[in-house]
């Protein structure tokens, strides 16, 4: 299981705006997801700077994007949050996505003990 985890940057006038828009994503957004193989997604936001880490887990990150990327409602969800995020540069925002490489995890580490 691959752990990724990405940075992008909000548009502080719109990080309230954008928080709302996460209180209640879009069911078949959601099933989207799933269905592509992204587990345990989550995303953290420091309000004040506007930076946006987020956390999935995936079998294989660059499939799980491929089959979000072939959804249609990706393609509005991109549409919909594009405003949100800075530094875009015309792209969709999970154009902008890139893996922030892994140095330590606990239990990877733990059982190389064992």
């Amino acid at each position: 299981m691959q752990r990724i985890c990405f940075l992008l940057r909000l548009r502080r006038d719109k990080v309230d705006e954008y928080r709302e828009h996460h209180t209640t994503v879009w069911p078949e957004m959601l099933r989207a997801l799933r269905d592509a193989g992204w587990h345990n997604y989550s995303l953290f936001l420091d309000g004040s700077s506007g930076l946006l880490v987020g956390y999935l887990e995936t079998e294989d990150f660059a499939a799980a994007q491929a089959a979000m990327e072939r959804t249609e409602v990706n393609g509005r969800w991109q549409a919909t949050t594009a405003p949100y995020f800075e530094a875009l540069d015309g792209a969709r925002p999970d154009e902008r996505m890139r893996p922030l490489p892994l140095v330590f995890n606990l239990e990877d580490q733990l059982a190389a003990l064992d």
